[in-house]
């Protein structure tokens, strides 16, 4: 699923392609799509339909483009979900779910969608975390890039938690757009096995795992983001290069760059959880 970096990509490639352009008409080619749209493929259509484009936002692995007025498009991109910038007259994907056509005539915007997993709809804006977000996300925390980020609420809302640390992260009501992939990336960079318990953390050692997260993820944005199969791309079809950077995530058995242990991968959550047992040691007591 996309993180953060991926969905930022995309965000960025709309701002430029998008925003400000004034939509002609839209069309729902699978219902699925809009299945959180709850009023159906005609309401969606004639929500957009005359509608200007705002700039486009992120919080976390949610993006939605601000409408005129006090609604937005809200999308969440699932496990395959793909928003592409195209000529109207090129051949329609396999996987098409949405065309959303402009007054300009120029390049119209597609949502692709292969597993079906990820959804747009139209939904009004609310007041959440400092600023303005779509309805059904006002209980997504904020994300460690935006400016009003509470590095000491979040410290404690953490610690108050009473869990382990790799769960804590991947908690978006707590911090969002923190993955599996960055979470195991800023565990690494910050020392810390994913079993460790929250409550044993201390506060300079939270700002050392927010700043290992914040900066993978910077990493990550500048490649494009990470992309191990065809189904993440930004607008233009594009794959990210960042899994080449990746010390820990997707390297079973390669050895740590850091101390040149094996790396280990366990079961989590039904997932992979990848760390170097000699960089991040497994706290006592903690059952493997």
């Amino acid at each position: 699923m996309p993180e953060l970096p991926e969905v930022e990509v995309v965000r960025r490639g709309l701002e430029r392609w998008v925003s400000g352009r004034v939509v002609a008409h839209a069309e729902v080619l699978h219902p699925r799509a809009i299945r959180r749209h709850v009023p159906g493929a005609e309401e969606f259509a004639s929500r957009l339909a005359g509608r200007t484009v705002g700039t486009a936002q992120r919080r976390g692995k949610y993006l939605w483009l601000p409408l005129d007025g006090s609604d937005a498009v809200l999308a969440h991109l699932g496990m395959s979900g793909q928003l592409l910038v195209v000529e109207p007259d090129s051949p329609l994907e396999k996987h098409l779910r949405i065309r959303i056509a402009f007054a300009d005539g120029g390049p119209e915007l597609r949502f692709v969608d292969q597993r079906t997993f990820g959804h747009v709809l139209v939904t009004p804006l609310a007041r959440a975390a400092g600023r303005d977000v779509p309805e059904p996300i006002v209980h997504i925390a904020a994300d460690p890039f935006e400016e009003h980020f509470d590095e000491d609420g979040f410290a404690h809302r953490l610690r108050a938690r009473r869990t382990e640390v790799k769960r804590a992260l991947l908690d978006q009501s707590l911090i969002s757009g923190v993955g599996n992939i960055y979470a195991d990336e800023a565990l690494w960079r910050a020392r810390l096995h994913g079993s460790r318990p929250t409550a044993t953390l201390t506060r300079p050692k939270i700002a050392e795992l927010l700043d290992a997260a914040r900066g993978v993820m910077s990493e990550a944005l500048a490649e494009g983001g990470t992309s191990f199969d065809s189904l993440y791309v930004n607008v233009n079809g594009e794959s990210g290069y960042f899994e080449r950077a990746l010390n820990v995530y997707g390297r079973r058995d390669e050895p740590c760059g850091r101390c040149g242990a094996p790396i280990v991968r366990e079961s989590f959550m039904n997932r992979s959880s990848y760390s170097c047992p000699r960089c991040q040691p497994r706290p006592r007591g903690v059952a493997a």
